[in-house]
């Protein structure tokens, strides 16, 4: 079970018993402190040691005086647990929780003093926790038979404050769990509002006490998601809801536009067999693709999809209409020319007899002592037919392996059925035998997806996965890898080649022809051009192995990395690396290339100028401490090159002219980004490729708004003063600040009533004095910054724990203790400089919130 799972239950698992083996455990000194043991399961919880993390946990239970009251100790000193996503905090609540329920020790009674303490306390908690901790503090703290009066008075306290949350969308869910009539009247609500054209700000005039959310968060898009979420959920027919299926076809409708017109990643041949599947004669739909493709400013291009499918005609552009005319005048059309362009990508190796698409047992039997030769090294894949619609991913239809020479191309339905018989029975056990074989070398390119797949697709092969010896995924190998002058994994221009296509560029030095992968691999006979892809994906694999054998220095790999293959096999289970794999594939942070070692720079030391388009990625590099400078939306971005020579910045571009500028500033100095990614995606990648130190002292250090790194630190009473005077001369009006407040903790987040961690975020800045101040209606600095106070909420003042607030005094921004601060470490917790488990017991760093 994954260490972040917080689904507990001692009676489906068997780990209930004590893993140490003992079950008094009283060999164990008691008296521990509690911060100090869960700050001794961090290094354990960081690297997924889920026997060992366990057998320490429980044996630091039994060292605890009191194992209730040190979970809330826990819980209170540190900041993990309220972020998303799984967290060290929640586990051990859920550890505890089956602990106490394997040993029978004398418990608080029900409605005694120190109980109702505790519980009190457990509240306190839940206000602010993750449904992750919600089960396994009712249960340790016997909330579900206590009094409910001081929750009632919190959750009352929390509304007053206008910090009080109520999950709507999970209270519908939950109302109509156990009523089928009401599931599907409720689909088709939601299905309703996923028609093309209906305004949901209708439904918002209608109902303008319940619809505070905002409305982006109620598209068609999103709309469809959840209506996608809930008929998985209550296992309904997809048919019920037919406007959801019309917005998913236009999703992937603008999906294949992209890879069709942008990328140039997808044949004609296969985007009009996907195009026509999803239109069909749906008349909104082609309205919709004709759109799509008129936006695009390739006449010839337009002209063949729409003579492919047959579209209406009538509203063409006059250039895309003759275009059209020619064509069908025109016999025997070729493609586009962007269609043949095996010069530029990587070519396969062997000759086409030898590559074998094999359909019987019998067949296949012939190969099968090449198949499992040992001690060679084996490429695997595996292909299915795209699916764009609801219903989960189609089952596997082609396996590939290639050994050196030959590819073996294996057609899964064929082979595999009937189920039960006695052809699919041998072809399953043989490919047990080559997973399973330990002297057999398998490579793949993210293998456990794949294997899982393949498991779920046929029942013969479930346990695939699981049957895994001997193998090394390429997908690990390549997040270790840096290319000197080469953008690294994640970090490319929109239309360069990700994932094993970048792999195979960065170490052969031309990248996969991708535009067969997205074709209909279930058709049968699969296209000569299908044939090629499929083996050329799976013997890459063997090449980029090969070469990064001989030249592993070249990609900062260590130079044993053969001979730890060779000597790690026999103790590789399932899809862990063995230890010297992983010595091996050191990071880049301690690997020289070349004799060379990669220098490390402090986040406030790296310096860096961006276009326009690239404003998310900014701000979530100021947030951890980077020098980030934006051009304006009209500037040249020859702008960039000449801050980039004159301040010492290196250029991050999200366009065109990275070849241009990367020629101006030198090598080295000049980075094109993914703009598929999201921003912190995007930040990571950058992070990496810089082999930047970030730690966690670096987190708001400076202002994301302005990229200043100067803040003054204001009192409470001073901000009181500041907010009255420059906002409500004549007294506050409790209806607009409670607004404000809803709207600005929405998304800010905020500190808890009794919040230990309060003033741990203390960046080095003076308090705001007097003399600082030109004036104080409106708040203003000494140099004219005006202070940004309309923003600040009534509630945050009035909060006991709040004792300061910050502003940057480049932009006026507010900042004040908050949960934005843990929710960034957490969302960058790989690229932080020794987290987790960094910090010292008890500081655990409250976040900042802001002001807008």
């Amino acid at each position: 079970m994954d260490p972040g799972d917080p689904a507990c239950d001692p009676a489906s698992d068997p780990a209930t018993r004590d893993p140490t083996g003992d079950p008094t455990a009283q060999s164990v000194p008691t008296g521990q402190d509690p911060l100090l043991f869960l700050q001794s399961l961090q290094m354990l919880w960081s690297t997924r040691e889920l026997r060992q993390l366990r057998e320490e946990a429980w044996r630091g239970f039994a060292a605890l005086d009191d194992p209730l009251t040190s979970l809330l100790d826990m819980l209170d000193g540190s900041q993990g647990w309220r972020g998303r996503g799984p967290s060290l905090e929640a586990w051990v609540a859920c550890e505890l929780k089956r602990w106490l329920q394997t040993r029978p020790r004398p418990r608080p009674a029900q409605g005694s003093p120190g109980l109702k303490q505790l519980q009190a306390r457990a509240v306190r908690v839940l206000a602010e926790s993750p449904p992750s901790l919600v089960e396994p503090l009712v249960s340790i703290f016997q909330l579900q038979d206590a009094d409910r009066s001081p929750l009632l008075a919190h959750i009352h306290r929390l509304h007053q404050e206008g910090r009080f949350k109520e999950d709507k969308v999970h209270l519908v869910e939950r109302y109509v769990d156990s009523l089928p009539d009401l599931q599907q009247r409720l689909l088709a609500l939601l299905d309703s509002w996923c028609q093309p054209g209906f305004d949901i700000r209708v439904v918002a005039r209608w109902y303008p006490q319940v619809t505070s959310v905002r409305l982006e968060r109620l598209s068609p898009r999103e709309l469809s998601r959840q209506v996608l979420r809930l008929l998985e959920r209550y296992g309904l027919d997809p048919a019920l809801c037919p406007n959801m299926i019309t917005q998913q076809h236009l999703a992937a409708l603008r999906y294949l536009c992209h890879k069709r017109l942008v990328e140039r990643s997808l044949s004609q041949e296969s985007w009009a067999e996907h195009v026509q599947g999803l239109v069909g004669q749906n008349q909104w739909l082609q309205e919709q693709l004709l759109q799509l493709l008129t936006a695009h400013n390739d006449a010839a291009v337009v002209a063949r999809c729409v003579l492919d499918l047959s579209l209406p005609t009538e509203q063409l552009p006059a250039t895309v209409a003759t275009e059209l005319n020619r064509l069908r005048l025109q016999e025997g059309t070729t493609e586009a020319p962007f269609e043949d362009r095996e010069d530029d990508h990587y070519q396969l190796p062997i000759a086409r007899e030898d590559i074998y698409f094999l359909a019987s047992w019998e067949a296949l039997s012939r190969h099968q002592e090449e198949l499992l030769q040992p001690g060679q090294v084996v490429g695997v894949d595996l292909e299915w037919r795209p699916s764009f619609c609801a219903g989960g991913r189609p089952r596997a239809s082609l396996m590939q392996v290639a050994v050196e020479g030959r590819v073996f191309l294996l057609d899964l339905p064929k082979l595999l059925s009937p189920a039960g018989g006695p052809a699919p029975r041998a072809f399953s056990r043989l490919v047990s035998r080559l997973l399973s074989e330990p002297s057999v070398t398998k490579l793949g390119y993210g293998m456990a997806g794949d294997l899982r797949s393949l498991g779920a697709s046929y029942p013969a092969l479930a346990h695939a996965e699981k049957q895994l010896r001997g193998s090394l995924d390429l997908l690990q190998v390549h997040k270790q890898m840096r290319v000197v002058d080469m953008p690294a994994p994640g970090v490319d221009g929109a239309r360069g080649p990700r994932g094993l296509s970048l792999l195979v560029q960065q170490v052969l030095g031309k990248p996969l022809d991708k535009t067969q992968q997205l074709s209909n691999w279930d058709r049968r006979p699969l296209g000569e051009g299908q044939l090629v892809y499929a083996a050329t994906d799976a013997y890459c694999l063997l090449e980029v192995y090969w070469a990064l054998c001989r030249e592993p220095a070249r990609f900062h790999l260590s130079g044993d990395l053969a001979r730890s293959l060779r000597l790690g096999r026999s103790d590789r289970s399932r899809m862990q690396e063995p230890p010297r794999l992983q010595k091996a594939l050191a990071s880049p942070r301690q690997v020289p290339a070349e004799g060379v070692a990669i220098p490390e720079v402090r986040a406030r030391a790296f310096r860096v100028v961006c276009d326009s388009m690239l404003q998310g990625l900014a701000r979530s590099l100021r947030c951890l401490g980077v020098d980030v400078l934006v051009l304006g939306a009209g500037e040249d971005h020859r702008r960039a090159a000449e801050v980039a020579r004159q301040e010492g910045r290196v250029i991050l571009t999200s366009g065109l002219p990275y070849q241009k500028l990367r020629a101006q500033v030198g090598a080295g100095r000049c980075l094109s980004v993914d703009c598929s990614l999201r921003a912190r995606q995007q930040a990571k990648a950058v992070l990496r490729h810089f082999n930047v130190r970030v730690t966690p002292a670096d987190i708001f250090s400076r202002c994301q708004a302005c990229n200043c790194d100067q803040y003054l630190k204001v009192s409470k009473d001073m901000m009181k003063q500041l907010v009255w005077l420059g906002s409500h001369p004549e007294g506050p009006s409790s209806t607009g600040d409670k607004t404000t407040q809803n709207e600005d903790e929405r998304e800010t987040g905020s500190a808890p009533e009794e919040a230990p961690g309060c003033g741990t975020y203390d960046p080095p800045c003076r308090w705001l004095e007097e003399a600082d101040l030109r004036s104080r209606a409106p708040a203003t600095l000494g140099n004219g910054t005006r202070l940004q106070l309309a923003g600040v909420p009534a509630g945050v003042l009035q909060r006991r724990a709040l004792r300061h607030f910050y502003c940057c005094t480049g932009c006026g921004k507010v900042f004040w203790e908050g949960s934005h601060l843990g929710r960034v470490a957490a969302h960058f917790q790989e690229v932080l400089e020794g987290a987790p488990g960094s910090r010292e017991p008890g500081q655990a760093p409250g976040p900042a919130g802001s002001s807008d």
